[in-house]
């Protein structure tokens, strides 16, 4: 038996290995090939979604309940605080992925989330919360971003959708299970601490995995730069300035992309903030509530396994379009239903709406970016999505103190409905015949 030295433990985690030591493989892309590490990527995913999922149902109670938060904009304060702290996580986890590797990206991701359960079941006021969701914040940036572009790195462009929607469906059926479970402890024990438990398993889980399992998958987007058969492939790699411009305004499919993103977090975000109270107000107990809270993230996640891999076949451009319409769609259910079977039927359309959506956006962005700057790229691109939850909760809780949660739901689903007709005028189709990526080029 070979003796446990401090080197060999050091060689074992080290950051930036990109293939396990001693193992003289090449790389190879495809998800075939990489199904282990593509497998525990996807269970990683999970824990995130999970650590998630611990707020989507109790977190907002605990405002009203706990902390008596009157104003609706102050109760959501702490989707503000996690939705621009994610983004820009987001932004530091795809730029930094790109210079230094994707590993220890990760491992800090989940060293700033393992304390977040902790804080919120110790919290003696309102600003432990806010601090948490910080924390959690910065978690969701890091680890889920680096998912992304870890799976997208190691699949290549052939079945990108696919792989995007096994990822995001990991995720949000964790966080749609977590979200239910964490509601039925609630209503059997209390609020806290006992629905937090799980956030500490999660975090101890996903970091262990993270240091002793994960390799580094830098090498798998050379590899791909290196075969890219586009004519700008050897040229210089745009500044992370122009790959900024380019993703948030200077090219129009990005541009699309962006705000379709942004928009579908602003709506998340205020179902995040508004549908536990809505319910509530509505006369619903907490495991209905629990119940609705978890239905809409499950069918997201569950449908993702088809639309990922539909996008692949028929386009991402319309498929964006349909989604964010159907989205519109359920928000104006839920403000006209009265009864939770209506309310049923919209979370599931407004899963359902949500998962032809999300992947999709994803994998339009690796269609469009050379794989030289392609993470700093999916970094922008989720640092404008995810100020989508800061969009949606200002919004909300401001519309929601003047005028009612009703009117702030069908705004949102108003928004909804535009940014859809945006991406049908706006952008072009991504996914190429051949399935190779493009390089961006400035809209004219």
């Amino acid at each position: 038996m070979v003796p446990l030295t401090w080197k060999r433990v050091r060689i074992a985690v080290r950051w930036g290995s990109e293939r396990t030591p001693g193992v003289q493989r090449p790389l190879q892309l495809g998800l075939r090939q990489n199904w282990e590490q593509f497998a525990l990527l996807v269970l990683i995913n999970m824990f995130v979604g999970g650590m998630l999922g611990l707020e989507r149902t109790v977190v907002p109670l605990l405002a009203k309940d706990d902390f008596h938060r009157a104003s609706t904009t102050a109760a959501l304060s702490f989707i503000m605080a996690f939705g621009l702290v994610k983004a820009m996580a987001n932004l530091a986890a795809g730029r930094f992925s790109d210079r230094v590797g994707r590993k220890q990206i990760l491992i800090l991701g989940w060293l700033a989330g393992i304390p977040a359960p902790i804080l919120i079941m110790a919290a003696p006021n309102w600003g432990w919360i806010v601090a948490a969701n910080v924390l959690l914040g910065i978690n969701q940036g890091l680890c889920w971003s680096t998912t992304v572009i870890m799976q997208i790195d190691i699949v290549g462009p052939r079945r990108r959708g696919f792989a995007m929607g096994l990822n995001e469906a990991a995720g949000y059926v964790a966080v749609a299970v977590t979200a239910f479970v964490s509601g039925w402890i609630a209503s059997s024990y209390g609020l806290r601490p006992e629905p937090f438990y799980l956030g500490i398993v999660f975090g101890v889980a996903g970091l262990l995995l993270s240091v002793f399992a994960v390799r580094e998958t830098r090498g798998f987007a050379q590899l791909e730069a290196r075969q890219h058969l586009n004519r700008l492939a050897t040229a210089t790699p745009p500044s992370f300035r122009q790959v900024f411009a380019l993703t948030s305004w200077r090219d129009r499919r990005l541009f699309a992309t962006s705000q379709a993103g942004l928009v579908n977090n602003l709506n998340d975000g205020m179902a995040w903030g508004l549908f536990p109270l809505f319910f509530t107000a509505a006369g619903l107990d907490l495991y209905r509530i629990a119940l609705l809270a978890a239905i809409y993230p499950a069918i997201w996640g569950i449908c993702q396994l088809g639309t990922g891999a539909l996008s692949d076949k028929v386009g991402r451009k319309w498929l964006i379009v349909a989604g964010m319409w159907v989205q519109a769609a359920a928000l104006a259910l839920v403000v006209r239903g009265h009864t939770f079977d209506t309310w049923v039927m919209a979370a599931a359309l407004l899963g359902f709406g949500t998962a032809m959506v999300y992947p999709t956006l994803l994998a339009a962005i690796g269609d469009v970016a050379h794989p030289s700057w392609r993470a700093s790229a999916v970094g922008v691109y989720r640092l404008w999505r995810d100020l989508g939850y800061v969009v949606g909760a200002l919004l909300a809780g401001i519309i929601g103190d003047l005028f009612g949660l009703t009117w702030a739901i069908a705004l949102v689903g108003f928004i909804t409905f535009c940014s859809g007709g945006v991406v049908a005028a706006v952008m072009s189709e991504t996914r190429a015949p051949a399935m190779t990526a493009t390089q961006a080029e400035p809209a004219h």
